[in-house]
C-alpha cells in the first residue's frame, strides 16, 4: 500500500480489490457455496457428513475444501481419527447469504423478493 496515500480497503484504488476479485473467484463455485451453507447451518462436520449434506461424493468435497482451506475460509480440528471443518469466521457465510439476497432480487421479476419479507407483528 502506497504510505503517502493511505488508501483505504474499499476504495476503489485499493490493492484489495485483487483480493476480493479472488475470494468471489473462489465462492463461484456451487459445491463450495453449498458448503458454506451446510457448516452455518451446522457448526462443523466431517467430510462424509457435509458430502451427505451437499449432496455430492466425498473426493469431491474433500477437494473444494481443500481450496476452501487454503483461501483460509475454513478451518479443521482433529476429533479423534476425524477432522472436523468450520467455518473460519463470519465473513464468509456473509458474503454467500447476500449473494443468495442478490440472486433473488435477479429473479424477482418486479416484485419484492423472499427475503424482504418481513413479518408483522
Amino acid at each position: 500500500m502506497n504510505a503517502e496515500k493511505k488508501i483505504c480497503g474499499v476504495d476503489p484504488l485499493s490493492g484489495f480489490v485483487d483480493l476480493a476479485a479472488e475470494v468471489f473467484g473462489i465462492l463461484s463455485d456451487s459445491t463450495r457455496i453449498r458448503i458454506v451453507l451446510a457448516l452455518r447451518r451446522t457448526g462443523e462436520l466431517p467430510v462424509n457428513a457435509i458430502a451427505d449434506e451437499v449432496g455430492k461424493s466425498p473426493s469431491g468435497v474433500s477437494q473444494h475444501l481443500a481450496r476452501l482451506r487454503m483461501a483460509r475460509m475454513v478451518t479443521t480440528r482433529q476429533d479423534g481419527t476425524k477432522v472436523l471443518y468450520r467455518l473460519a469466521d463470519e465473513h464468509t457465510p456473509l458474503l454467500v447469504s447476500e449473494a443468495i439476497k442478490q440472486g433473488e432480487h435477479s429473479l424477482a421479476n418486479g416484485q419484492m423478493p423472499p427475503h424482504h419479507d418481513v413479518p408483522q407483528g
